[in-house]
């Protein structure tokens, strides 16, 4: 496991970041807690010079079961504690809700639970899953996020595109009356389903864009663009990456059923952003993956840019 994870669980099968411990079953608010070692409370203490001197509008948050400090924030910082962002969700989805997933990394300092939504779709053929992520830092360098994600089934990668017309996200900072935000949110989150139509609707018009073997080669080359005066070696990368991406277009058997067209190449575009290792594997790259299920994926929405844009 990376070093950069902290604690993790995921439920049965690994999930394609391939990180974290294995449970049987997805799990309640409470068990999930424990299993994904988020059953720790942030406190907050003034800081403090060498002399004692206490350093006025600032504080430091502090895990109060090995006294590690995660972070430093102004006075106007409210803390989201891990069980009230577990409570939230439950409340926000209902009885019987389950966590598929949830952890921490850098040591604390970001946290996210991730639960499955009731409802399936069915689009162009495919069962898509939508997921509530939650995602909170307590070292003052993000916002609170809450986020619909929907994932295809079959082969677990993520359609979550940047649609004008539809919002899947919601953000707040920590400051102020955050409770009253995070029950503002669950407004946003009715919109999911909005979403998810809106998905369904975007899908049926990507079926409809027929794209020619030779205009996937093209598109293909602008995502993964060779730079000014490339070296022989940077050469051979990129061509290495677009041949891997040629191959999830035209061989995956999971799109056997699915036409040439700009679904296709949208699935393929996902599938490499998804699971394709980078040239160098740096010890975060399976975390940043894993949080773009979160924050959509800029290589996914500029595919999808392209084909609309050439429709």
């Amino acid at each position: 496991m990376s070093h950069n994870i902290e604690s993790m669980f995921y439920t049965r099968t690994a999930p394609w970041h391939g990180l974290g411990n294995r449970v049987e079953h997805a799990l309640t608010s409470q068990d999930a807690l424990t299993a994904a070692g988020l059953d720790w409370n942030v406190i907050q203490k003034p800081i403090q010079t060498e002399d004692q001197i206490t350093i006025p509008g600032y504080k430091a948050n502090i895990r109060d079961t090995d006294q590690r400090v995660l972070g430093v924030v102004t006075d106007r910082y409210k803390v989201v504690q891990n069980h009230e962002a577990f409570a939230f969700t439950d409340e926000l989805l209902g009885e019987g809700v389950r966590y598929e997933t949830a952890g921490s990394i850098l040591n604390g300092k970001k946290v996210w639970l991730l639960a499955k939504l009731p409802d399936n779709y069915i689009i162009a053929g495919d069962r898509i899953n939508p997921y509530l992520v939650f995602s909170n830092s307590h070292d003052g360098s993000g916002s609170i996020k809450i986020a619909m994600t929907p994932i295809r089934v079959v082969c677990q990668n993520t359609l979550n595109l940047a649609l004008n017309n539809a919002k899947r996200m919601w953000t707040t900072i920590h400051t102020g009356n955050v409770k009253s935000k995070l029950d503002e949110a669950k407004k946003t989150l009715l919109l999911a389903e909005y979403y998810m139509d809106k998905l369904g609707a975007e899908v049926d018009r990507l079926n409809k864009i027929k794209i020619p073997d030779y205009k996937v080669l093209e598109y293909i080359e602008l995502l993964l663009p060779l730079p000014d005066n490339a070296s022989n070696l940077q050469t051979k990368n990129i061509q290495q990456l677009r041949t891997d991406m040629q191959h999830r277009y035209f061989d995956a058997p999971d799109l056997s059923h699915v036409g040439k067209n700009a679904y296709r190449f949208i699935n393929a575009v996902s599938d490499f952003a998804t699971h394709a290792k980078p040239l160098r594997e740096t010890s975060s790259y399976k975390e940043n993956l894993f949080m773009r299920t979160m924050e959509g994926n800029p290589l996914i929405d500029k595919a999808h840019e392209l084909v609309i844009a050439s429709a």
